[in-house]
């Protein structure tokens, strides 16, 4: 199996499994999964969140997916337990497609470490 078709298989695992238990499932898009991680970092499981700290949470999100490609990593964590994340490489420009690609082999990638899919 290529690389891509095992990527494309393990994406619509991790959706199937996510949107199941978190979105009565409805299908999640790439955004709420991302949201999602932003949550499980965060780790504030039990509360709400305002438009901006769910902005907030997308970005530890992507951060946190992107560190392992050597464009972030964890600077600190403030009083209110929020991760902040320092740039070490610029992100290069990536086409839509190409940023779509990125982004789900990343989140494949956490969730395999998590051991959530295998």
């Amino acid at each position: 199996m290529s690389r891509d078709e095992q990527l494309k298989e393990r994406w619509q695992l991790l959706v199937k499994k996510l949107s199941d238990q978190f979105a009565d499932g409805e299908t999640l898009d790439l955004d709420a999964i991302i949201y999602l991680i932003g949550v499980q970092e965060l780790g504030q499981l039990d509360r709400s969140f305002k438009k901006d700290q769910k902005l907030d949470l997308m970005h530890i999100a992507i951060c946190k997916l992107l560190i392992p490609y050597g464009y972030y990593e964890l600077d600190f964590v403030d009083e209110e337990g929020w991760p902040h994340y320092k740039t070490l490489e610029a992100l290069p420009h990536l086409k839509a497609g190409e940023q779509s690609i990125l982004m789900k082999e990343a989140i494949v990638n956490y969730f395999l470490e998590t051991e959530y899919i295998s």
